[in-house]
């Protein structure tokens, strides 16, 4: 295994690229997985002359050994767009990276969460909370990723210099790209309730959401909590804390929010990003024909 290749592509995605810790876990995995395979493929060491030379026969074969595992479609297409990135970096500006057919994905639409469901869930997660404080945290953040539209990792990665909530609050987003969000007064009031009730000071350098022992709050504890409160709810699996972010903007669309200023608030990085959420307003009004009119 080419362990300074994998180190070096570490650094890369950590440093020159800005991809967040759980892309970088991704991609390294990736490119180890793929090296092992070709130590097989090829009966031999894996050194950066070898890399240079694959074929697009090599890039087939390890996606044919991985589909062989159970990888789907789409994870298929995520693994070989990881594998070409790892090859772009190996062999430097003037690589020529072997090109195949990727596979094909369906494309499939954000599913936006009710408006009274998304205010629900937020109170289902509070009431469920065994601390009291616990559950002003829970029910702040997840009024930040509907009200404001921000990712899981985005509202996570808050310091307690965004305090007090004003108006508008700056964003740090993917590859450390910074927006401004309006901040609504009941998710300002939300986040002042957290606080006020908080035990633990919150710094100025610290994270502004905290775990139950004073450390930074995890994700996956943010996820479970919603999972127990979609299932007492009886709302379908797609009720994630990310789909409160489709929410968000799909229901600004229907408000009458032009996709430019939405690109903006949602920090995409191009235009195409943000033209999903047309095709999910269209497909919510056609639910609703279809629910109304007597012919549908």
């Amino acid at each position: 295994m080419p362990q300074d290749i994998i180190r070096d592509w570490h650094a890369h995605l950590a440093h020159e690229r800005r991809r967040s810790e759980h892309t970088r876990r991704a991609y390294v995995a990736t490119a180890e997985r793929f090296c092992a395979f070709l130590m097989e493929h090829r009966g031999g060491g894996v050194d950066a002359a070898m890399l240079r030379s694959l074929s697009a026969g090599d890039l087939r074969a390890y996606l044919a050994a991985r589909r062989a595992g159970g990888l789907g479609n789409a994870s298929a297409a995520r693994e070989l767009s990881a594998v070409r990135t790892f090859l772009r970096f190996v062999g430097g500006s003037n690589a020529s990276v072997p090109q195949m057919r990727g596979p094909r994905v369906r494309k499939g639409l954000p599913r936006p969460v009710a408006p009274d469901q998304a205010l629900d869930l937020a109170h289902e997660v509070e009431d469920n909370s065994r601390q009291g404080w616990t559950g002003a945290r829970d029910f702040a953040l997840l009024l930040l990723l509907y009200g404001a539209g921000l990712r899981i990792g985005e509202a996570l990665s808050l310091t307690g210099a965004a305090l007090p909530f004003g108006e508008t609050l700056r964003v740090t987003g993917k590859r450390g790209k910074t927006r401004i969000v309006p901040i609504l007064p009941t998710v300002a009031a939300a986040v002042a309730r957290y606080v006020e009730a908080c035990p633990w000071p919150i710094a100025k350098a610290a994270p502004l959401f905290l775990g139950a022992r004073g450390g930074p709050l995890q994700p996956g504890v943010v996820r479970a909590s919603v999972r127990s409160a979609r299932r007492a709810l009886g709302l379908p699996e797609r009720t994630t804390p990310h789909a409160l972010r489709h929410s968000f903007a799909t229901h600004l669309l229907a408000g009458g929010a032009d996709l430019r200023s939405l690109q903006e608030l949602l920090g995409h990085a191009s235009l195409a990003s943000t033209q999903v959420y047309t095709a999910v307003d269209a497909a919510h009004l056609l639910d609703i024909y279809r629910n109304a009119h007597p012919r549908a």
